[in-house]
Formats: structure tokens, sequence, C-alpha cells
């Protein structure tokens, strides 16, 4: 009897051990399959979205459907999701989420949205590439983030960052050789060649423009994650503070709308992947994709949170060649690309070696107050 008794107890040990490192897993790796969710869910958004504007559909109008649509779906959600558990709302943090709704999703995306109607889709994604190193820069001074170059774990974030730096730069300027396209060789030959300098002329100088809306874009974007971080402290319901982002977004671009595209036939969607793009943009892109990633900032703040950004070019290239036609180049899918993930997880390696350290060291802390306390006691 003794013996099965304590042979149970080994099996009940064993077993919680193994729940145990289960659910350490999962908690650990929920927050990264959420981000590799969203960054796919985003790149089906650049591909609708593109092919959407070569039909001379306006940006602005794009954007304010898609906030409506996303504040509509999100409202009940989130009043009847976290009603008991939904902090009272005042002036001051009706001010924040207005500034985050600005920030966030109207000039993020007005520009992000604009510089892709100059470009591609592909192009595009490689300015979000730089997202994750402008986070890190912009939270260093707010003390958001904290590097001890002393440690492997500062260093492989320092080493990660720029490694993506150099991914994007990849990305952004070395094409290489082109391994697939749409266009054919005997269709370059007959293009003229007068007619091939001017279009390219043109082509520079749409992208050279493109690319300051979308490198404006970028900034908003990282802008938008520190902030975040700050409202998750003080407003702490994913729903409710992004179906608020959605609401104040819509009434911005509203406005934007009415000043810019004063056409009211430019209002109205008529055709099916109109219609679709604006559905599924608004409810999954500017919806749940806001909710979950401002709950990985709140799990693991807003450098980590943004440092899945560069998986958009990755999914975005595979769509562009295989939907859009583009080419893919040597250069910025393969190389860029490899050099983007490298640095992702180096920095993501980084990111959890210091979490692992900090709670070891939280894990200390009680120990040694105890001590203190009994020693305190002892002299007393």
């Amino acid at each position: 009897m003794l013996r099965s008794s304590t042979y149970r107890g080994k099996q009940k040990a064993i077993i919680s051990l193994v729940l145990l490192e289960i659910m350490n897993f999962c908690r650990q790796w929920k927050p990264v399959s959420a981000m590799i969710a969203i960054n796919f869910a985003f790149a089906i958004t650049n591909v609708l979205v593109k092919k959407t504007l070569d039909e001379a559909v306006s940006h602005v109008i794009i954007l304010m459907y898609r906030q409506a649509i996303s504040a509509v779906f999100l409202a009940p959600i989130a009043y009847f999701w976290e009603r008991k558990s939904r902090p009272k709302l005042t002036a001051w943090m009706l001010c924040q989420l207005f500034l985050n709704a600005l920030i966030g999703a109207t000039l993020t995306q007005y520009f992000l949205l604009l510089g892709l109607e100059y470009t591609s889709a592909t192009f595009s994604c490689a300015f979000l590439n730089m997202v994750p190193a402008i986070t890190f820069m912009l939270a260093l001074p707010f003390g958001l983030e904290k590097v001890n170059i002393g440690n492997k774990a500062g260093r492989a974030k320092v080493v990660g960052t720029l490694v993506c730096i150099g991914g994007a730069m990849v990305l952004t300027l070395y094409k290489g050789k082109s391994l697939a396209g749409s266009n054919s060789n005997a269709t370059t030959h007959i293009v003229n060649y007068a007619n091939t300098r001017i279009s390219s002329k043109k082509k520079e100088i749409r992208w050279a423009i493109g690319s300051v809306f979308l490198a404006a874009g970028s900034i908003f974007w990282s802008s938008w994650f520190l902030l975040q971080a700050s409202i998750g402290r003080t407003y702490p319901c994913q729903y409710s503070s992004t179906a608020f982002l959605s609401f104040f977004s819509a009434i911005q671009t509203a406005i934007i709308s009415l000043i810019t595209e004063r056409d009211f036939t430019k209002w109205i969607l008529k055709e099916k992947l109109e219609i679709i793009t604006v559905t599924y943009t608004g409810m999954v892109s500017a919806g749940l994709c806001y909710v979950g990633m401002s709950w990985c900032v709140k799990q693991r703040g807003p450098v980590f949170t943004s440092a899945f950004t560069p998986l958009v070019q990755i999914f975005v290239a595979m769509f562009d060649f295989s939907i859009l036609h583009g080419q893919i180049y040597f250069g910025r899918f393969v190389i860029g690309s490899i050099l983007v993930v490298i640095g992702l997880y180096t920095l993501l390696w980084g990111r959890n070696s210091e979490a692992e350290e900090t709670e070891h060291e939280l894990k200390q802390y009680p120990q040694v107050n105890e001590q203190e306390d009994c020693n305190a006691r002892s002299q007393v």
C-alpha cells in the first residue's frame, strides 16, 4: 500500500509538471501565433486594397468605410464582453482614445494607403519592415524598452534590430535577378524605347512620392504601438478601446473625405470587389487585428508586437506574384526576406531571454524580503 501510494504521488507530480510545461509553452507562444495570423490577415488586406485602388477608388473612401464597419462590428462585442470589467470613461481618457485613433488609424492608414496607391503591394510592405526598428528606437527614451549591452539578451536585441534594418534596406534597394514575372521577353522588345524611358521616369517620380508617404505612415504606426502601451495600462479593454478607435477614426476620415472628395458619386461602392474589400478590412483588419495587436502590446510590449511587421512583406510577395502578377526578384524576396526573418528571431530571442531573467529575479525577491523580515523580528 505504501509503495502504491508513493508511486501514485510520483505520477501526479510528473503529470502536474508536464501540464505546467504545456501551459508555459502555450503562454509563451500564444502571442507569437497571434501576431503571425494578424500579419497574414494584413497581407490579404494589402492585396485586396491594392486591387481596389487600381480600379480608381479613393483611398480615403476605403478608409472611411473600413473604420465605420469596424466600429459597428466591434461595438456590440465590446458592450457584452467587457461590460463588467470596463473602467469608467473620463474626459481625459476620451482625449487619449481620440488621439490614439488619429495616430493609429487615421494618419497611419491614410499615408500607408496613399503610398500603396503610388507604388506596389510588395514595395509598400518594404517600408513597414522599418516599423520594429523605429518602435525600438522610440521606446528607448520613454523607458518602455531597456537595453543592457553587458548581457546576451541586450546584445541580441540590438543585433536583431540592425539585421532587420539591413534586411529592410535590401528589400527596398536591391532587386537582383528576376526569378519569375508576368512580362515576357517578347512583350518587352515590342515596347518603344522612348515611351519606356518616359514611363520609367514617371514611375520613378511616383514611387519617390509614394516612399515619402509610406515613411510617414510607418512613423505614425510605430508611435501608435507606444501610445497603445500607455492606454493599455489605464484602459485594459481591447475590444472597447479598438471600438472607440474605429469610431473616432470613422469620424475623422469622414471629415477628410468631405474636404478631399466632394464628388459624392465616388462615395458609392458599385463593384463586388470594393464591397468585399471594405467589409473584410473593416471586420478583420481594422477590427479583430487591432484587438489582437492591443492584446499583444499588453502582454509583451510594443517592440515585440511590431517585430512581426516584416512578415507582411513575405506574405504579400507571395500574393503579389500569384494574384497581382508582379515580378519576384532574388534580392528582395530571397536575401531580404531571409535577413528579416533572422533579425526577427534574434530580436525575439533577446526579448524572451530578458523576460525569463526578469521573471527569475522577481521569484528571488520574495525570498530576500522574507529573510529581511525574519532578521528584523529576531533583532526585536
